[in-house]
Protein backbone atom coordinates (compact mmCIF):
# COMPACT_ATOMS: atom_id res chain seq x y z
CA UNK A 1 0.00 0.00 0.00
CA UNK A 2 1.51 3.36 -1.01
CA UNK A 3 2.43 5.83 1.73
CA UNK A 4 0.82 9.25 2.00
CA UNK A 5 4.05 10.67 0.54
CA UNK A 6 3.83 8.40 -2.49
CA UNK A 7 0.25 9.57 -2.97
CA UNK A 8 1.48 13.20 -2.82
CA UNK A 9 4.28 12.42 -5.31
CA UNK A 10 1.75 10.75 -7.65
CA UNK A 11 -0.60 13.75 -7.41
CA UNK A 12 -3.34 11.79 -5.64
CA UNK A 13 -3.17 14.08 -2.59
CA UNK A 14 -2.49 17.83 -2.84
CA UNK A 15 0.47 19.51 -1.18
CA UNK A 16 2.07 22.92 -0.89
CA UNK A 17 5.02 22.09 -3.12
CA UNK A 18 8.21 24.07 -2.70
CA UNK A 19 10.19 22.38 -5.47
CA UNK A 20 10.90 19.04 -7.08
CA UNK A 21 13.23 17.39 -9.51
CA UNK A 22 13.38 13.96 -11.11
CA UNK A 23 14.24 12.19 -7.84
CA UNK A 24 12.99 14.35 -4.94
CA UNK A 25 10.15 16.60 -3.85
CA UNK A 26 9.98 19.26 -1.13
CA UNK A 27 6.69 20.45 0.31
CA UNK A 28 5.46 22.24 3.42
CA UNK A 29 4.48 20.11 6.39
CA UNK A 30 0.73 20.55 6.98
CA UNK A 31 1.24 20.06 10.73
CA UNK A 32 4.38 22.20 11.16
CA UNK A 33 6.59 22.77 14.18
CA UNK A 34 7.30 26.27 12.85
CA UNK A 35 6.36 28.45 9.90
CA UNK A 36 8.27 27.07 6.91
CA UNK A 37 8.65 23.48 8.22
CA UNK A 38 9.45 21.65 5.00
CA UNK A 39 9.75 17.96 4.16
CA UNK A 40 12.24 16.71 1.56
CA UNK A 41 11.24 13.29 0.24
CA UNK A 42 12.79 10.91 -2.27
CA UNK A 43 10.35 9.84 -4.95
CA UNK A 44 11.37 6.23 -4.44
CA UNK A 45 9.45 4.74 -1.50
CA UNK A 46 11.95 3.46 1.06
CA UNK A 47 11.08 3.16 4.75
CA UNK A 48 14.43 3.79 6.49
CA UNK A 49 16.98 6.45 5.59
CA UNK A 50 19.96 4.11 5.90
CA UNK A 51 18.29 1.65 3.53
CA UNK A 52 18.62 4.18 0.71
CA UNK A 53 21.42 3.40 -1.70
CA UNK A 54 24.43 5.64 -1.08
CA UNK A 55 23.89 7.81 -4.15
CA UNK A 56 20.23 8.50 -3.31
CA UNK A 57 21.16 9.24 0.31
CA UNK A 58 23.85 11.74 -0.70
CA UNK A 59 21.62 13.34 -3.32
CA UNK A 60 18.79 13.68 -0.77
CA UNK A 61 21.15 15.56 1.55
CA UNK A 62 22.27 17.80 -1.33
CA UNK A 63 18.65 18.49 -2.33
CA UNK A 64 17.73 19.20 1.32
CA UNK A 65 20.65 21.62 1.68
CA UNK A 66 19.47 23.58 -1.36
CA UNK A 67 15.95 23.82 0.07
CA UNK A 68 17.28 24.78 3.53
CA UNK A 69 19.30 27.65 2.04
CA UNK A 70 16.15 28.96 0.31
CA UNK A 71 14.19 28.53 3.53
CA UNK A 72 16.75 30.66 5.42
CA UNK A 73 16.28 33.43 2.84
CA UNK A 74 12.49 33.29 3.19
CA UNK A 75 11.64 32.69 6.85
CA UNK A 76 13.13 34.74 9.65
CA UNK A 77 15.12 32.30 11.80
CA UNK A 78 18.51 31.83 13.46
CA UNK A 79 19.11 28.60 11.53
CA UNK A 80 17.34 25.68 9.89
CA UNK A 81 17.29 22.49 11.93
CA UNK A 82 17.38 19.05 10.35
CA UNK A 83 15.69 15.90 11.62
CA UNK A 84 15.23 12.46 10.14
CA UNK A 85 12.95 10.47 12.39
CA UNK A 86 10.85 8.23 10.16
CA UNK A 87 8.35 6.90 12.66
CA UNK A 88 5.27 8.82 11.56
CA UNK A 89 5.34 7.89 7.84
CA UNK A 90 7.22 4.81 6.59
CA UNK A 91 8.81 6.74 3.71
CA UNK A 92 12.17 8.50 4.11
CA UNK A 93 11.81 12.23 4.69
CA UNK A 94 14.01 15.03 5.95
CA UNK A 95 12.43 17.65 8.20
CA UNK A 96 13.78 21.17 7.66
CA UNK A 97 12.58 23.37 10.52
CA UNK A 98 13.28 27.10 10.91
CA UNK A 99 14.66 27.54 14.44
CA UNK A 100 14.91 30.47 16.81
CA UNK A 101 15.14 28.40 19.99
CA UNK A 102 15.75 24.76 20.93
CA UNK A 103 12.07 24.11 21.63
CA UNK A 104 11.25 24.76 17.95
CA UNK A 105 12.45 21.19 17.29
CA UNK A 106 9.89 19.80 19.76
CA UNK A 107 7.53 17.70 17.66
CA UNK A 108 4.80 17.96 20.29
CA UNK A 109 4.48 21.71 19.60
CA UNK A 110 2.86 22.74 16.34
CA UNK A 111 1.84 26.00 14.67
CA UNK A 112 -1.23 26.64 12.56
CA UNK A 113 -1.15 28.29 9.13
CA UNK A 114 -4.03 28.88 6.76
CA UNK A 115 -4.11 27.35 3.29
CA UNK A 116 -3.41 30.78 1.83
CA UNK A 117 -0.40 31.27 4.11
CA UNK A 118 0.96 27.85 3.12
CA UNK A 119 0.47 28.54 -0.61
CA UNK A 120 2.20 31.92 -0.37
CA UNK A 121 5.07 30.54 1.69
CA UNK A 122 5.69 27.63 -0.70
CA UNK A 123 5.92 30.10 -3.60
CA UNK A 124 8.27 32.38 -1.65
CA UNK A 125 10.65 29.54 -0.76
CA UNK A 126 10.59 28.32 -4.37
CA UNK A 127 11.43 31.82 -5.59
CA UNK A 128 14.48 31.84 -3.28
CA UNK A 129 15.90 28.65 -4.85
Amino acid sequence: MPTIFTKIINGEIPCHKVTEDEHFIAFLDINPNAKGHTLCVPKVEVDKVFDLDETTYLNLMQFSRKVAKALEKTVSCKRVGVAIIGLEVPHVHVHLIPLNQMSDMDFSKKVSLSTEELQTLAKQINAAL
